[in-house]
């Protein structure tokens, strides 16, 4: 199983690679080799996360709010200390930690500004 966010950044973009490279590492995923150029691709266990440059002919632009609809969550076993960390980095935070029925959970906005929902139970 796997779950693709699409970047705004454009083809073949060095920033895209950068950027979510940096940033999913600090979530505690793993970069893996990814075959496709327009892709960066993590681990999260047993499961890929990729990130990859938009599909020809699709307007990001023109989409209101990227990933309606949909949920990404990752498991960190420390989230109190994941989240001081990306706090510290300026990430953007969209839901405070609070103890929930997943452990520990808050969600962030990623720098494509989809929203990640962290929690610390498995």
């Amino acid at each position: 199983m796997s779950t693709v966010a699409r970047s705004r950044r454009g083809p073949g973009s060095s920033e895209r690679s950068t950027a979510s490279t940096r940033f999913y590492e600090e979530l505690g995923l793993t970069r893996l080799p990814a075959p496709n150029p327009a892709a960066s691709v993590f681990s999260a266990g047993g499961v890929a996360f990729a990130v990859r440059d938009p599909f020809p002919g699709v307007d990001l632009d023109a989409i209101g709010a990227l990933g309606a609809g949909i949920g990404v969550w990752f498991h960190n076993d420390d989230a109190a200390a994941l989240h001081e960390r990306l706090v510290q980095r300026g990430v953007p935070i969209v839901q405070d930690p609070f103890e929930g029925p997943f452990g520990l959970q808050f969600s962030l906005r990623d720098p494509d500004g989809y929203v990640v929902t962290i929690h610390s139970k498995a």
